[in-house]
């Protein structure tokens, strides 16, 4: 088994790398999916949350209001890393379960946004970082997500450093220009990620 952390600044378009490997063979375990689980209506997790947060975090049918508690969090490290302590062990355990049930032969792509600021980055064979400018993040967040400015800003400002993140990468993919650039860029990934699998030595 290969065993890849993905990641990437928010609004990089990790999530959309994590699905085009899926579709050349790897199993992808995405960490944004697995977070809104832990938390659904009626799991341990989400009462963990009410009990640190309040119940303003809640819509009123009962469910996480998630953007209340992102105003909460990304703004205020102690809020954030209280939030982490509850979200983080319980999506490392699905996260465990679902890379123990692949097949040994199987490239498992754990994408994991905060990959570097939990210090997983050494737990993986490889590590992928797909890379933009913090001007592409701050606009996508803003156009494509619909946050003011200041949100953005603070969102992304929370994350890691463009700088560390690249420091740390074995693979970047630039996800900056069109679709088609980036399916080139990931069938380049792949076949390089499928070479290290097989044995052969990393292509440069």
């Amino acid at each position: 088994m290969l065993r890849v952390g993905l990641t990437g600044g928010i609004g990089s378009g990790k999530s959309t790398v994590g699905a085009l490997l899926a579709k050349r063979g790897a199993v992808v375990v995405d960490s944004d999916i697995l977070a809104r689980e832990v938390v659904a209506v009626g799991t341990p997790g989400l009462a963990e949350v009410v009990e640190a947060f309040g119940a303003d975090v809640l819509t009123s049918n009962g469910q996480l209001d998630r953007s209340a508690l992102g105003q909460l969090v990304f703004a205020d490290a102690e809020a954030r890393r209280r939030l982490e302590s509850i979200i983080h062990p319980r999506v490392r355990a699905l996260a465990a379960e679902i890379e123990g049930a692949a097949s040994d032969q199987s490239v498992v792509v754990h994408d994991i946004p905060l990959l570097l600021e939990t210090g997983q980055a050494d737990d993986f064979d490889a590590v992928v970082v797909v890379d933009v400018s913090v001007d592409v993040q701050q606009e996508r967040l803003v156009h494509e997500r619909g946050l003011s400015a200041d949100e953005a800003a603070a969102r992304i400002s929370s994350q890691a450093s463009r700088e560390d993140r690249l420091a740390a990468a074995d693979y970047v993919v630039v996800n900056a220009a069109t679709m088609q650039e980036l399916e080139e860029a990931v069938d380049d990934l792949w076949a390089k990620l499928t070479r290290v699998h097989a044995g052969s030595p990393p292509a440069p």
